[in-house]
């Protein structure tokens, strides 16, 4: 063989290589077996998706830029108009929402962390409105306050209700104690309206020593949430420190423990606490220990897969794996890990409006996957 075809062959084995273990190969699960179309690569730290309308496809990267995906092809070009932001340590671009109505009002959300030198930093949430390639009319609508001087915990989870009310997860910010503070917006859900507003029927609005937008409190770092298909509640996972990663039901002023109450210990190797529940606290519907670092989640509600239809699925970062759970009448029956041999953090997980299941990784190079079934 002469020496263009060594390269040529040297070439073709090289980009089998770096496909890896997904490169045609079908997966085999307890239910269904599938396989992963691969939607576009090349993203910085991809964090959230959402999918427009139209078939395309946005997605942000945590070093700040809001990124398009249509007709299956990552456009070189940023949307422009996103709101100042920080990129520093987990903090970033984080996540993207659209407005209930969005088909009409062309109205987004996302979450983000922001910084003012003389105050340090906090996680913000911007309204805008989407025209075209660009953003228009961004107004900032929450800001979690007193600020911090740490980079870790922002959180930044959305979801919407059944009733337009805007779900924001604030993370504890690495300072523990800050969750079980209520009049500090660190460590917690809060309910808006679209305009940021506390939404009407808060659970503490007539608590002074209580910030009106709270929803629920004692949650350390919200990285997952979703709206359940039938019953309408939203769903919430949390990272542990090591150990102790939560999926919760958020209830209306409930108060979820941490860190009074944990499975999980110091990542020095200290107990946090000796408690892993207590009075007035809200039991997780399920943990791990040792933690796999959720991240994403996302019920199956589509036809491609009946056998799947009404599983929880989650992402992992640590772990390198999305799980799948079967969940009856708030207990988990079957747990099942899968593509544990991807080699990638999976940061998001959403169900498409195709059917299929998405996934974001969280790399230099991330990538969007559609899980499909096997041919």
């Amino acid at each position: 063989m002469n020496r263009l075809g060594n390269t040529v062959t040297l070439l073709v084995l090289a980009g089998l290589t770096a496909a890896g273990p997904v490169f045609g190969k079908t997966f085999t699960s307890d239910k269904a077996d599938f396989r992963l179309d691969m939607v576009a690569e090349g993203l910085e730290h991809p964090w959230s998706l959402a999918f427009l309308p139209d078939g395309s496809q946005l997605v942000t990267e945590r070093e700040g830029r809001l990124r398009r995906i249509k007709n299956g092809e990552l456009q070189d070009k940023p949307i422009a108009g996103v709101p100042e932001l920080v990129v520093s340590g987990q903090g970033g671009l984080l996540d993207v929402i659209l407005h209930p109505d969005f088909e009409n009002n062309r109205t987004l959300f996302l979450s983000y962390a922001h910084k003012i030198s003389r105050d340090g930093l906090t996680t913000r949430v911007a309204r805008a409105t989407l025209e075209g390639d660009r953003l228009s009319e961004v107004e900032v609508i929450f800001e979690a306050l007193p600020r911090g001087n740490t980079s870790r915990h922002f959180a930044g989870r959305m979801e919407f209700d059944r009733d337009g009310n805007l779900y924001v997860a604030v993370g504890d910010r690495g300072e523990m104690d800050r969750a079980q503070a209520t009049d500090d917006d660190a460590g917690g859900v809060h309910r808006l309206t679209v305009d940021g507003a506390p939404a009407p029927g808060n659970p503490f609005v007539d608590d002074p020593s209580v910030n009106d937008t709270f929803f629920t409190y004692g949650n350390r770092n919200i990285q997952g949430m979703t709206i359940h298909p039938q019953t309408g509640d939203i769903w919430s996972h949390e990272h542990g420190p090591r150990g102790g990663d939560e999926i919760n039901i958020i209830r209306a002023g409930n108060n979820y423990g941490w860190p009074d109450v944990t499975y999980g210990i110091d990542y020095s190797g200290v107990p946090i606490t000796s408690k892993t529940t207590m009075e007035g606290v809200t039991d997780p519907l399920h943990y791990w220990d040792p933690s796999i670092a959720p991240s994403g989640m996302a019920f199956y509600t589509g036809d491609k897969f009946p056998e799947w239809r009404g599983d929880l699925f989650v992402g992992a970062l640590k772990m390198q794996k999305l799980v799948r759970l079967s969940i009856e009448n708030g207990t988990v029956r079957e747990e099942e890990d899968l593509l544990e041999d991807l080699g990638e953090r999976i940061r998001d997980v959403r169900m498409g409006p195709d059917g299929a299941l998405w996934l974001l990784t969280d790399a230099d190079n991330g990538k969007v996957y559609r899980i499909v079934p096997a041919d």
